[in-house]
């Protein structure tokens, strides 16, 4: 049975007369990865503090392992908080204080014996990979190695929840996907909930199981990695266009949605898990005779999945062809038709 471990019903959250989240609702089951993505301004990083606590929406409740946060006092506040991790985009690191001093803060504010303490960040520095640097200084650190001490902070106190915001943006291409394979590893060790706060989307593809796509403060999709992927939302269509293939800008001038003489279909095709390793173009090709061109795409995983996206040039455009290729696990939809000799 899947437990929910965070409940978002109705925020609203007002900033004078800004409305920066709008009835938002969704729920996060124990043990998810939660992307959160959405343009500069949809309200990401107003529903971040929502769920840390850290500020209280106008309307609407958020329950976190049974308990309304949204109803506690102050006192209260800070106990809960203890619960929730907190992962940011600059690190936030003290430079008066070694790694080990770092990660130990939260440790010290709990009331955590000296003792204690000391064998817990022991634990942490291994579990981010930062095993004998406990001494060192954040000014000695990389980027990648100060943001693994930032998670080991935000994992001192045990968690349930780990909040992450924009934690690679900061980072190189190399070091985000060591970053990213860090918080997968824990998550599948610890059990740990995540949710993520990102403008890129590729950090959604590599990471997230669910997706949430924000839009001035109310959420326009809502689904499964793999879904919001091959989604033909406008919103999300634009945050994905850097992430998918394009047609060619010389075709694409040439592109008309009427079917002219002699004119080459242009389809994009989607694929979705084991069927995207399937010799499905060379067995339509050999069935109904059409010559296929591929002239953008792209093989990524996505959601744990292969996920072909895929741009193709058909020289027979017929209804059989079509549906064939639209078969399980297959989604296709025509762009248009260009002449025979692009």
């Amino acid at each position: 049975m899947v437990v929910d471990l965070l409940q978002v019903v109705g925020i609203t959250r007002r900033f004078g007369s800004h409305l920066a989240l709008d009835d938002v609702s969704f729920s996060v089951p124990k043990g998810e990865i939660l992307g959160v993505i959405g343009r500069s301004g949809a309200g990401k990083s107003s529903l971040l503090r929502c769920l840390g606590a850290l500020d209280r929406p106008d309307e609407g409740h958020i329950v976190l392992q049974g308990e309304n946060l949204t109803e506690l006092t102050q006192a209260q506040l800070v106990q809960a908080r203890r619960r929730i991790g907190y992962v940011f985009q600059h690190f936030n690191l003290l430079n008066a204080r070694t790694v080990a001093g770092n990660i130990a803060l939260p440790l010290e504010i709990a009331g955590m014996k000296k003792d204690v303490r000391h064998e817990r960040v022991e634990e942490l520095l291994h579990l981010v990979g930062l095993a004998g640097q406990g001494d060192k200084w954040p000014s000695q650190l990389s980027g990648g190695q100060k943001q693994r001490v930032g998670i080991a902070r935000a994992l001192a106190n045990d968690p349930a929840l780990l909040l992450c915001d924009e934690a690679t943006s900061a980072l190189d291409p190399e070091t985000t996907a060591s970053i990213l394979q860090l918080l997968r590893e824990i998550n599948a060790r610890l059990g740990l909930t995540i949710v993520l706060i990102t403008h890129e989307m590729d950090v959604i593809r590599r990471i997230a199981t669910q997706v949430i796509v924000l839009d001035h403060g109310r959420i326009i999709e809502n689904g499964p990695t793999r879904q919001i992927w091959g989604t033909t939302h406008a919103v999300t269509h634009a945050l994905l266009s850097d992430s998918r293939p394009q047609l060619p800008p010389a075709i694409e001038a040439r592109l008309t949605d009427e079917k002219i003489p002699d004119a080459r279909t242009i389809i994009r095709l989607r694929v979705e898990g084991d069927a995207a390793w399937e010799p499905f173009l060379s067995a339509a090709s050999q069935r109904f005779g059409t010559d296929i061109a591929l002239l953008q795409g792209s093989m990524v995983e996505v959601g744990g999945a292969p996920f072909a996206d895929l741009i193709l040039s058909l020289s027979n455009g017929t209804q059989g062809v079509l549906d064939f290729l639209s078969q399980s696990g297959r989604s296709m939809e025509v762009t248009g038709y260009v002449p025979a000799d692009y």
